[in-house]
């Protein structure tokens, strides 16, 4: 299929960031810039409660709509705090971010935990945004590809390969996210081709058709060399995606 098949993702993770008020203007700007869309989708994913707002100003555009985060219950019932992948869907989500590396290294969540919400976002319909990554020690030490094999495994181990035709893989190196720096574009590729040879063992097919995004400190200025990449299909972008201007700059990045 080759990268010019693969529609590019680029996703804002707007984390525990806006207001009302600012969240309204981002999506009017945004909207006002993104175009027809056409070679790449652009997905939003703000703080749960304002995700039925955000569907209703998303209504007439092409811009799709994503939570930061899932119960891993499937079924209703006295999980206090916690928002079931049925409710994201009733209020106009198409996506949800599972295993981000906050989640993981702020919250303790494990891999079992995060095929759990995995099953759970497709149970009700959604398209997971599966996050993995290594952090700065572990690619210090040599184990990059150790890292993401065990977090793609526990995935394709649990659920088979048929779960990642509908699905979305983003590698975060957790050294690059917030800190400035950024994985090179060869760092990047690398490890975006590690994790679709690793599913092409069990499906070459469904391999080849995943989209798997790059998050780490991706800026207007950077990614146009890292989508040229065969294997970045599109970028989860969480700073950047707060300002219209440089978020539509790396989205116009990933239509070229």
């Amino acid at each position: 299929m080759g990268a010019g098949m693969r529609t590019s993702i680029v996703a804002g993770n707007w984390k525990m960031n806006g207001a009302f008020g600012e969240s309204r203007d981002l999506v009017m700007a945004l909207a006002a810039g993104v175009g027809e869309g056409g070679d790449a989708e652009m997905l939003l994913c703000p703080p749960f409660v304002y995700l039925d707002a955000a569907a209703r100003w998303l209504e007439s555009t092409p811009i799709a709509l994503g939570a930061q985060d899932v119960s891993r219950e499937g079924k209703p019932g006295a999980y206090t705090g916690e928002v079931s992948g049925a409710m994201l869907a009733d209020v106009g989500c198409t996506h949800v971010i599972v295993g981000h590396s906050e989640r993981r290294t702020l919250y303790g969540e494990t891999d079992d935990g995060v095929v759990a919400k995995f099953r759970a976002v497709q149970a009700a319909g959604l398209v997971p945004i599966l996050c993995v990554g290594e952090t700065l020690a572990e690619r210090e030490e040599g184990h990059t590809a150790a890292v993401v094999t065990r977090q793609v495994g526990a995935v394709l181990d649990t659920l088979g390969a048929d779960a990642l035709g509908e699905a979305v893989v983003a590698y975060e190196p957790v050294w690059a996210i917030g800190t400035g720096r950024t994985a090179t574009p060869d760092q990047a590729q690398e490890v975006h081709a590690l994790i679709r040879a690793l599913i092409a063992v069990q499906d070459a097919t469904i391999a080849d058709g995943l989209r798997i995004l790059y998050g780490g400190s991706v800026k207007g200025a950077n990614a146009a060399e890292l989508f040229a990449r065969e294997d970045i299909d599109g970028g989860l972008i969480g700073g950047a995606s707060l300002d219209a201007a440089e978020f539509l700059t790396i989205f116009h990045a990933a239509t070229g």
